[in-house]
């Protein structure tokens, strides 16, 4: 019995370690780079979320903004034009709606297969795309929905600054990845890897393919929901790019350049696009997409399994 607790204490060892320095790390960092941080766990939650259909169920999807988008513009439409002022309300019905949209969009999605698929996700969220931009009464139109207020969690002595909401993230982040994670490990996590490496097969041992997948299409949606009701709440502004094909491939980048399929990668992923398109656009505003390019083209000739797998092998030699 030894053996296994000492090498499940092992496997556990990078991520308490990861969590304790994240932890205190404030400590450490200006009020900036502590914004700059609560960028990076929120769009490591959406990165999380796209490596759940991509990584693990093997679904390229180019409309998964759509849900991220969503989720923000609801939460912030009940706070901003209906006076709901409670996050445990308006951040529930934003997620929710993700849940609904992707419940809706898999309907469709899934009557075709490979690149048609991502060819239907990416036309779905350009219809999208297109009607926040149209819907100017309530979305703002192109200039987006702004004065989304900080989260209002009901504690009158919680005082939101770049500490405090940096820590909401780091909170939401942990939770979000330790029930994907358990979620992968699950029967129907390995079932879903079953598909992933031999879909013909899985449908001969009787497993019904298009429920697996569909459901896993709504479960990470909810969850890149969970990052666009975050990301409305930090930003103050959504708009209508947060739905189209560019943060959705923004995301891509993430999940591709971290490791797919191993959900600690997509967080590594989304902290080297954020820090890299930050200041590569502070180095050269007009050309930043080429460095992230770059980057990406780099990642792929050096890192093909990406940085999350390489880390992980350097990880087992110690």
């Amino acid at each position: 019995m030894e053996g296994p607790r000492q090498g499940r204490l092992l496997r556990a060892l990078p991520y308490v370690g990861t969590a304790f320095i994240l932890a205190v790390l404030p400590l450490v960092l200006s009020q900036y780079l502590q914004s700059m941080m609560t960028k990076f766990f929120i769009f490591a939650i959406f990165a999380m979320s796209l490596d759940l259909i991509f990584g693990y169920v093997g679904l390229i999807s180019m409309g998964h903004a759509a849900f991220f988008g969503i989720a923000g513009y609801t939460c912030g439409i009940l706070i901003v034009k209906y006076g709901i002022e409670s996050f445990w309300i308006a951040a529930p019905c934003g997620i929710l709606m993700a849940g609904l949209l992707a419940a809706v969009f898999g309907v469709f999605a899934f009557r075709v297969s490979g690149i048609y698929f991502l060819l239907v996700t990416f036309a779905l969220g350009e219809l999208l795309y297109s009607a926040a931009t149209k819907w100017y009464s309530m979305t703002g139109g192109s200039y987006g929905l702004g004065g989304i207020p900080p989260p209002n969690l009901g504690l009158t002595w919680l005082e939101w600054d770049a500490t405090s909401f940096y820590y909401f993230a780091f909170i939401v982040l942990a939770v979000c990845f330790f029930l994907l994670y358990r979620f992968i490990h699950s029967p129907f996590g390995h079932a879903l890897q079953g598909i992933r490496e031999h879909e013909a097969r899985m449908e001969c041992l009787g497993y019904d393919v298009w429920f697996y997948k569909y459901v896993a299409f709504v479960i990470s949606a909810l969850f890149a929901g969970v990052a666009g009701v975050l990301f409305g709440h930090f930003n103050g502004l959504i708009a209508p790019m947060h739905l189209g094909i560019a943060t959705s491939a923004l995301g891509m980048l993430m999940v591709i350049i971290g490791s797919a399929g191993t959900l600690f990668g997509p967080v590594i992923g989304a902290g080297v696009i954020i820090f890299v398109e930050h200041y590569a656009g502070i180095l050269t505003p007009a050309r930043w997409p080429l460095i992230i390019g770059a980057v990406f083209i780099i990642s792929v000739l050096y890192f093909r399994a990406g940085i999350g797998v390489y880390l992980s092998k350097i990880w087992k030699r110690l």
